[in-house]
């Protein structure tokens, strides 16, 4: 019989693990600090001599260095997780006595007590909460953590560099999986899936499509007219948004970002706060539009979302088939009351013009800002009183001061749910809105949830969420254990 095992891995390349004052840091390996060093030297040897170019072909081929201690494995390729208090992802109060096996990036079963526990890999959770991974059902990974001139002016090399370490820290955060609502994230993507950097899994997007002068139009005023020789501005040549009028033009750009990827769509139907144009009450697209990139989605077997506020554009989505609303934090009752009779989604956040918002220079944004986070209160509470399924999302967007507080936009839900229902919207009930992309899902399986089958993103949490979610506004000292797809990539349960 194999010798039990303690399950191990020291983070790689996080800045989420440097020395700290709350004791919950796990590496700082000196092999590992000494390699970053010799990094760091010859990049800044190379920029000398040779520029961008030099540097670049620094990392051609290169794959990552083992300088860190690999996971023990036992001979069956399983491991117990153990000692512990389960959230399976359900809303369900939490239970004792279990251990969860996982098996080859999945969970393969529920035991009682620690029956197993004798042989294998083990990770005793020494009384915690284990939990599934987060899922933020309305991110821009590539478009947080810069400032929107940056994405409008800056080389995109440079973006997809800050997007890659910002996609590390987000899965440090403890979110497992995001679906993309705007932005360039197909390269992300594909990195992360390979291996070559460490994030969530990205449900992309694409490009959002807007209409001329919609939520999505990023032109200066100097840049218009638009003729039909007129090349496309930049925001659309780096796929941040595209900008279609009228239905064959729709057609083109949803096909596109199908061919690129996409696993749903994004449609602007509506103005926003943000916005330098669009008032906030405008209805963008037209119905027939709007139908054309629904079909277009569902040849494909996905769906359209939509970013929308009012009543109006939300009722025009609706009956054009669209199958998640992104905000609609000014819905009035009768517009809710179709979305339940659709079965729609409603992707909500909570927009409260508090510590974690935008902070606007001019009274009409501010304005609009405040309108809708009055209609965010409201929002919560028709969507539970008509039973919509509401899924849970930041939409933290050109504001890199903002992305480390990702997750007080979860724990401020139990102004509105119990912690443990709240806690459900980030994870079995997300998982259930990320199915919705059908034979497009990138990641076959059940996320969001602790079940035989379901994919094995699992957090080990410091914190009780039965009774509230206050330890998620520190995931670096509370997020004991971050394991996706069965590999751990934070490990702090012995400290």
């Amino acid at each position: 019989m194999p010798p039990t095992t303690r399950y191990s891995l020291a983070p790689a390349f996080s800045a989420q693990h440097r020395p700290n004052n709350h004791g919950s840091c796990c590496c700082g390996s000196p092999v590992l600090q000494h390699f970053h060093e010799r990094v760091m030297a010859e990049i800044a040897r190379r920029e000398m001599l040779g520029g961008s170019a030099a540097v670049m072909a620094l990392f051609a081929g290169v794959h990552t260095p083992h300088v860190v201690d690999q996971p023990s494995k036992s001979h069956d390729g399983s491991v117990l997780l153990t000692n512990l208090k389960l959230f399976d992802g359900s809303g369900g109060p939490l239970r004792d006595g279990v251990s969860v096996k996982v098996e080859d990036g999945r969970v393969s079963a529920i035991l009682e007590g620690n029956a197993g526990a004798e042989s294998g890999d083990v990770i005793d959770c020494d009384g915690r909460v284990l939990m599934p991974g987060l899922i933020d059902a309305h991110w821009h990974s590539t478009l947080a953590a810069i400032t929107q001139m940056e994405a409008m002016s800056a080389d995109i090399g440079y973006i997809h560099l800050v997007a890659a370490k910002e996609a590390e820290r987000t899965l440090m955060r403890g979110v497992t999986s995001v679906r993309d609502v705007g932005g360039p994230s197909f390269a992300l993507k594909r990195a992360i899936d390979e291996g070559i950097v460490n994030g969530p899994r990205i449900f992309p997007a694409g490009a959002m499509i807007s209409q001329t002068s919609g939520h999505g139009d990023f032109r200066m005023r100097h840049e218009l007219p638009r003729g039909s020789t007129t090349p496309l501005s930049y925001t659309e040549q780096q796929g941040v948004a595209m900008i279609a009028d009228g239905e064959d033009e729709v057609l083109r750009r949803t096909r596109e970002q199908l061919m690129l990827g996409a696993s749903q769509i994004k449609l602007i139907a509506g103005g926003g706060v943000a916005s330098f144009y669009d008032p906030l009450d405008s209805t963008q697209f037209s119905e027939r539009e709007l139908r054309a990139a629904v079909e277009a989605a569902g040849d494909w077997g996905t769906y359209v979302m939509v970013h929308v506020y009012t009543s109006r554009g939300i009722q025009r989505a609706l009956r054009a088939g669209v199958r998640s609303i992104e905000h609609g934090q000014l819905a009035d009752e009768e517009t809710v009351r179709m979305m339940a009779g659709e079965d729609v989604w409603w992707s909500l956040q909570p927009f409260l013009q508090d510590e974690d918002s935008n902070v606007y220079p001019d009274a009409a944004r501010r304005e609009s800002q405040r309108q809708v986070a009055e209609g965010t209160v409201r929002a919560y509470e028709m969507a539970q009183r008509f039973n919509v399924k509401t899924g849970w999302g930041t939409d933290i967007l050109f504001n890199p001061q903002q992305t480390p507080n990702q997750l007080h936009h979860l724990a401020k839900l139990t102004r509105f749910y119990d912690p443990l229902t709240a806690l459900a919207m980030a994870t079995g009930r997300n998982g259930e809105l990320l199915s919705l992309s059908g034979p497009r899902n990138p990641y076959p399986g059940v996320l969001g949830r602790i079940a035989p089958g379901a994919l094995a993103d699992l957090l080990v949490v410091d914190g009780d969420p039965s009774k509230n979610l206050d330890f998620l506004k520190d995931p670096e000292r509370n997020l004991r254990m971050i394991m996706k797809a069965g590999r751990v990539y934070k490990d702090c349960l012995q400290q």
